[in-house]
């Protein structure tokens, strides 16, 4: 008997239907091996990965690539630590930071050799040695977060009580580095975390000897409360949330010989440079990046270790920001500074060393994974933005090669002589994970990962004045010439593509398309892989191009299928997604006729301040008003003709529900009615399992009221 389409015929029936095994395999990721590292040797390959497709408890595997073999080295569960109850509020954080969903080992630490690692696990300290494959919990006075051995192995820190506590492999404290009264020491502040990518607060010296410390006084920074209306008995949690034009957190470095007495670094002029972006302490040096507030300069610093003094080693410039990349900038060994240059001539961000180009014109450089052997590993996109690869630049000037063909997302690590490749493609589920040494294959990396029994059916084409990259599907069953409601489906912000040649990246759009729509999906003006021109579009104004090419791709998908509705057009989204949504209802509603806003920023001064004053400006009430007001929601709510269904959870710390009450009443005192979903306990993950997959089903019905389809009363969400 033939098998349904959406069925791999080795699957065996399951009675759930697609929403609740998507929220039961948190999007099928659980099962994949993930968080990959690499000792200098490239001998091992450190993962993480749980135990099955559906099991939410992440373990710490190695692999041994002399002989391909993979070891479990620590299962939370024969460790008695699996459950998250007891998280402190430091790892709590952290995780909401870095959008982590799963419990167990979810971050962890290695030295150079990939012999030892260190992870927090409810709270308590993790050692682990790889080489053997065993494990141990270690007791500490207090809870412990983002541990790291040194280099050598032989020590572990961690932050700890607002304190970095450094210990040896057994548990003994032999050192503990601590800021001043009501300061933080060892941790990222929140615009770090966030908006900037730097999830670390320390950092090793190459001989095992020292430590360079952040040390954070939030003071200066306000007071918000986020409240738990369901639970009235309990005081609302407060948080220090930098607003944009509002104060952010002090931040300076200490220089702390193991069982010395610290240095404060000098030579850094946090007034002018308050961003701390990246650190890098290798055997070349002590390297410091630092940006200003407003994100147009950038100050490149050279620490001495002995005297804790930062001098000056090259400054960048740029308009209308300098965007960070991940993994720069990095001091070489001959004291050369490898960073990245944006090339106007090309429209080209480019891998540099000291000022020079190396990468070619047209190959967007997105992150640099490893610097070794006179080459640099990078991520990159060339001339379609749908595909990622990786890329290897000589550091000499000669020819980049592009290391990875298939069509797809490609990511990558190297130690030794070892290279990791991780690919996600459109003709296979998930990602894999193939490791290489001296280019020929050891091994690929097992996964436990769930099959999604879904084929998506996906179309991306190009077209309109800017070439949007418009992706395309419709029901698995449909028949030529019956019209379909359209769901615009986008994200449509700065630093997220959706428009990827990656499987896994269609399979919600496919159900949605099944239960009886068209859904189209696009990336306008603002995301990345399209040039600098193209993510500079929304330089003080983060509504009009983002909106204007979300109308465009509209046209060009009914240029491309005939079947689709325009007079019946939803949208949705979440977080900028969601507000690209609210947005499109309230000031387009001759194109979109509803709209779904799932967690949206609705009014600007309320986002934090290193992602909003990178687009918006610095001063909301005076020289960038005009910017502020002109992205706001609010003073469209009289506005509003439109279906408006408003989701958030009500323990959201980075877009806070005051931005959907806000908007709520503004549409209130203006007679508009609408829809509001809170979501009890939720966070901007709102990851619950039954809330995730109830949620998903609740839209489509939402939908299919709000566009009043042919079939809106007898057609079940399947």
């Amino acid at each position: 008997m033939a098998q349904p389409p959406d069925s791999p015929s080795a699957a065996p029936v399951d009675p759930l239907g697609f929403p609740q095994r998507a929220a039961l395999t948190q999007r099928f990721t659980l099962g994949r091996p993930r968080s990959l590292q690499v000792g200098i040797d490239g001998s091992r390959v450190a993962f993480l990965r749980s135990n099955s497709g559906r099991d939410p408890v992440t373990c710490l595997w190695v692999l041994h690539v002399a002989d391909g073999s993979e070891q479990l080295v620590a299962d939370p569960r024969a460790l008695g630590t699996e459950a998250d109850t007891a998280l402190p509020p430091e790892e709590r954080a952290r995780r909401e930071r870095a959008r982590e969903q799963a419990s167990g080992i979810t971050s962890y630490g290695i030295d150079d050799a990939c012999a030892t690692a260190a992870f927090a696990i409810g709270g308590r300290l993790g050692v682990a040695d790889l080489v053997t494959g065993s494990a141990q919990v270690l007791p500490t006075e207090d809870a412990v977060a983002n541990p790291h051995p040194s280099p050598d192995g032989r020590q572990i820190a961690f932050a700890s009580a607002g304190r970095l506590v450094v210990t040896d492999r057994l548990g003994a404290v032999a050192h503990v580095i601590a800021g001043p009264p009501g300061t933080t020491c060892g941790l990222p502040e929140f615009i770090a975390a966030e908006e900037m990518g730097r999830m670390r607060g320390f950092w090793w010296s190459p001989d095992s000897t020292t430590l360079l410390a952040a040390v954070v006084d939030e003071t200066p920074v306000q007071t918000w409360y986020v409240a738990d209306p369901a639970n009235p008995e309990r005081p609302p949690a407060s948080l220090r949330y930098p607003s944009a034009g509002g104060h952010n957190a002090d931040v300076s470095l200490l220089l702390a010989p193991v069982g010395g007495e610290p240095l404060p670094v000098t030579g850094w002029d946090t007034a002018e440079f308050p961003y701390l972006i990246a650190v890098e302490w290798t055997a070349a040096g002590l390297l410091l990046a630092v940006l200003s507030r407003d994100q147009r300069r950038s100050r490149l610093l050279t620490v001495d270790p002995s005297t804790a003094v930062a001098r000056v080693a090259a400054e960048q410039s740029g308009e209308p920001w300098l965007e960070v990349i991940d993994g720069l900038p990095r001091l070489l060994p001959d004291g050369r500074l490898l960073t990245a240059v944006d090339d106007a001539a090309s429209d080209t961000r480019r891998l540099a060393v000291d000022g020079r180009p190396l990468s070619p014109p047209g190959l967007h450089l997105a992150a640099v994974r490893h610097v070794g052997d006179g080459a640099a590993l990078v991520v990159a996109t060339g001339s379609d933005p749908t595909v990622r690869d990786l890329y290897l630049v000589p550091l000499d000037g000669g020819a980049t090669r592009q290391l990875t063909q298939e069509p797809g997302v490609h990511d990558g690590l190297a130690g030794g002589d070892v290279l990791v490749t991780i690919s996600a493609t459109m003709d296979r589920p998930g990602s894999s994970v193939v490791v290489r040494r001296r280019g020929k294959s050891v091994a690929t990396l097992s996964s436990n990962a769930e099959d999604p029994g879904l084929v998506p059916q996906v179309r991306i084409v190009s077209g309109g004045e800017r070439g949007l990259r418009v992706a395309l599907l419709l029901p698995r069953d449909h028949v030529r010439g019956r019209r379909l409601p359209v769901l615009m489906d986008p994200y449509g912000g700065p630093h997220h593509a959706e428009v990827i040649t990656a499987h896994n990246m269609w399979l919600e759009p496919q159900w949605i398309a099944n239960q009886g729509f068209a859904v189209v999906v696009a990336d306008g003006r603002g995301t990345p892989g399209r040039g600098l021109t193209w993510e500079r579009a929304i330089a003080g104004d983060l509504a009009s191009a983002p909106l204007q090419d979300q109308v465009d791709a509209l046209t060009v998908a009914a240029e491309h299928e005939p079947d689709l509705d325009t007079g019946r057009v939803a949208i949705r989204g979440w977080s900028f997604g969601g507000y690209l949504a609210a947005l499109a209802v309230l000031r387009r509603p001759d194109i979109f006729h509803a709209a779904i806003a799932g967690a949206p920023v609705v009014d600007w001064q309320l986002y934090d301040t290193g992602y909003t004053e990178r687009y918006l400006g610095t001063d909301p009430l005076g020289a960038n008003a005009a910017a502020y007001a002109g992205s706001s929601l609010l003073a469209d709510a009289p506005k509003l003709s439109r279906p408006l269904l408003l989701i958030h959870g009500l323990a959201d710390d980075n877009v806070v529900a005051a931005h959907t009450l806000r908007l709520s009443a503004a549409l209130l005192a203006h007679g508009r009615a609408h829809d509001v979903l809170p979501i009890t306990g939720a966070t901007h993950m709102a990851g619950a399992a039954e809330v995730a997959a109830n949620l998903l089903t609740l839209q489509i019905g939402w939908l299919r009221r709000a566009l009043r389809p042919d079939d809106a009363d007898g057609r079940a969400v399947s």
